[in-house]
């Protein structure tokens, strides 16, 4: 998808194949190769939350609600990944597959499959799921060039907006929109109590938003730490100003899924994914979804981010 300004650059996500995006992000760089063959080897596991057995590969669950690509061009890379992270854990080929999805409804439609036993997952989607679906963080994916926790920055017409008040009528868009309680909570809640009256939209279409802005309409943006990042890039970055920032906050999350694997099985995996990228194969299939890697997940951040998010209602 071509960009609606000449500073087209790739806005990538794990799982996502290079696209277009509206601006240039180039810190940002998340994938890509093929498992050959036929999948054909089946394991039944027990699903405690659903009470249902499946029979067929483990499943990840890849999702970045709001970013470019489709689960369909993402597929190439995300047999790349499943086939090395199982070699890597000793598994037999076919035990594992990964599946990217692009909106959080075709990733919810997936993890209620009882095959489903893995989740990576941006924090929003983590805290709005977690308890439905039982999810167990055990690890945080790092982005190329990035950090397993950056912060969120808000962004409005310069001098426009100085203290959550000031947000009265606007209209907020961000990427992590779709969970507006993260917005309030986790993301600006250590600003301020933002006013009833703003309107949080879920948009990865930020370009023409952010041109909106800086003509001085009553629009803020919540920015992730690549989107941010870029604004310098824009032609009419003096026109915007950055209102605060939060705490950093782990990006990816990867997750059991209510108990569907055997612990010893989730050991082995998550083992190997720590380690993938100490081999050269494994550290080539990172570089291909442009990860860098994972680290232990900070069960600290977490908990205080998921306290934050309790504390709203919708």
């Amino acid at each position: 998808m071509r960009s609606e300004c000449s500073l087209v650059g790739y806005h990538n996500r794990p799982g996502v194949a290079p696209m277009w995006s509206e601006m240039s992000v180039r810190s940002r760089r998340p994938v890509a190769a093929r498992i050959p063959g036929l999948i054909w080897l089946a394991t039944a596991l027990v699903c405690p939350g659903l009470g249902l057995a499946a029979v067929g590969p483990v499943t990840l669950v890849v999702c970045a609600p709001g970013y470019p690509g489709s689960t369909v061009e993402a597929q190439p890379a995300m047999n790349a990944f499943a086939s090395a992270a199982a070699r890597a854990a000793g598994w037999e080929t076919g035990e594992l597959e990964a599946v990217y999805y692009e909106t959080e409804q075709g990733a919810l439609g997936r993890l209620a499959k009882p095959a489903a036993a893995f989740l990576l997952a941006p924090l929003p989607f983590f805290l709005q799921h977690r308890a439905a679906y039982e999810l167990e963080p055990h690890l945080e994916a790092v982005e190329q060039g990035g950090e397993a926790a950056e912060p969120w920055t808000l962004v409005a017409s310069a001098g426009a907006v100085k203290r959550p008040a000031d947000l009265a009528g606007f209209e907020l868009v961000s990427l992590a929109g779709y969970v507006p309680r993260f917005v309030r909570g986790p993301a600006l809640g250590s600003w301020g109590e933002l006013p009833p009256t703003v309107t949080i939209t879920f948009s990865g279409a930020v370009l023409s938003s952010l041109r909106r802005a800086a003509a001085g309409e009553r629009v803020a943006l919540l920015l992730d730490h690549a989107q941010a990042a870029a604004l310098p890039t824009l032609p009419f970055a003096a026109k915007l100003g950055v209102v605060t920032q939060s705490a950093p906050l782990p990006v990816l999350v990867l997750c059991v899924v209510g108990g569907r694997v055997p612990s010893g099985r989730v050991k082995t995996l998550i083992a190997a994914l720590r380690n993938l990228g100490t081999t050269p194969l494994g550290a080539e299939t990172l570089a291909g979804i442009r990860l860098m890697g994972f680290v232990p997940a900070d069960l600290a951040a977490l908990a205080r981010a998921r306290e934050a998010l309790e504390r709203l209602k919708d």
